[in-house]
């Protein structure tokens, strides 16, 4: 009996140094993690580095949100043949999205390497949004100071709390 409980106890401080060093693990990662801070890519074609960015900013802005996960939204820049398909097919996602309806405590964030191509996304998604369906709900505009009051002026009679954030 006495070498059940020495083993029970051998194993139980065991599991609680092993836990220990997880959780240093994980505050070392951490760290790290917020030490490599991404700046806005150069290249507005680069969408791998434009998404990385996206989802850096949009998980520093979470605040309120009860959703198990964002919707972030990555406005394409380009104005060839296939951005403008991206971006048309973009535009109706979210205007079904929109029409249908977001429940409380989702988030949905639009960014873009042109804010001027962002800003107008919204406002066309939200232009025929029903006064008050959106309480509850997060809007994150990420682009220009110059874009911010248009956005907000399109999602604030939705009743969604509007942020935004300067590139």
């Amino acid at each position: 009996m006495r070498k059940f409980a020495y083993l029970a106890t051998t194993l139980a401080l065991t599991g609680c140094l092993a836990l220990t060093a997880c959780n240093q693990q994980d505050d070392n990662q951490q760290a790290t993690a917020q030490v490599q801070k991404l700046t806005r890519p150069a290249n507005p074609n680069d969408t791998k580095a434009w998404n990385a960015y996206l989802v850096q900013l949009v998980q520093s802005h979470l605040d309120g949100m009860t959703a198990a996960q964002p919707y972030p939204y990555l406005v394409p820049a380009g104005d060839d043949d296939e951005a403008k398909a991206q971006y048309d097919r973009q535009l109706g996602n979210v205007q079904d999205t929109v029409a249908r309806g977001v429940l409380p405590g989702n988030l949905l964030a639009f960014a873009g390497p042109n804010s001027g191509k962002t800003a107008d996304l919204v406002t066309a998604a939200f232009k025929d949004a029903k006064p008050g369906s959106f309480k509850g709900v997060i809007v994150l505009f990420i682009g220009d100071q110059a874009d911010q009051q248009r956005v907000e002026d399109a999602v604030k009679p939705t009743g969604a709390t509007f942020r935004f954030v300067q590139m």
